[in-house]
């Protein structure tokens, strides 16, 4: 269980972030044309997921919006933003702000990505939703960077990240 702050106050997280060189976990999300992906959809490529509560909310769109910017810039590396948030607003949000070089899934109907991960918030307001972090893995899987922003409200060092994914 990691502990985390949302404007000062603590809440934790249902375990602790993937570290360098671990296998990234396999996962099951959904699209906004509602297929599912996986892992292994994106096999291959070097993988930026960007995690974050919810869409609706100005740091986590924030990230979105930089993310999006930079992923035009790199090569065979694929964004994922990931989120409980409904497909739906998922994709609003991207029509909305004219998003195109990121994906957006969700997590929305069993929330295992936050337990596997060890992201899904326990306790406080945000409950069953997942912590703010970003993980890098190169093309076979393998975590190379991976950062739990410790208050939640703060957005992810995004230069970090991007270096580690070239």
């Amino acid at each position: 269980m990691a502990s985390i702050t949302l404007k000062g106050n603590t809440i934790h997280t249902s375990g602790n972030l993937t570290n360098n060189g671990d296998k990234a976990p396999d996962f099951k999300l959904t699209a906004n044309d509602l297929s599912t992906k996986t892992l292994a959809d994106f096999s291959g490529k070097k993988i930026i997921l960007n995690i974050f509560p919810s869409i609706d909310t100005g740091t986590c769109a924030a990230s979105v919006r930089n993310f999006n910017k930079e992923a035009a810039t790199l090569n065979n590396t694929v964004v994922l933003c990931i989120s409980r948030d409904l497909p739906f607003a998922q994709a609003r949000f991207c029509g909305a702000e004219g998003i195109e070089n990121v994906l957006t899934l969700s997590d929305f109907a069993t929330g295992s990505f936050g337990k596997d991960y060890g992201l899904e918030i326990i306790d406080g307001p945000l409950a069953h939703l997942h912590s703010r972090a970003v993980i890098v893995l190169d093309e076979n899987g393998t975590v190379v960077y991976s950062e739990q922003v410790p208050e939640i409200v703060d957005e992810p060092n995004y230069e970090n990240a991007l270096k580690a994914a070239n």
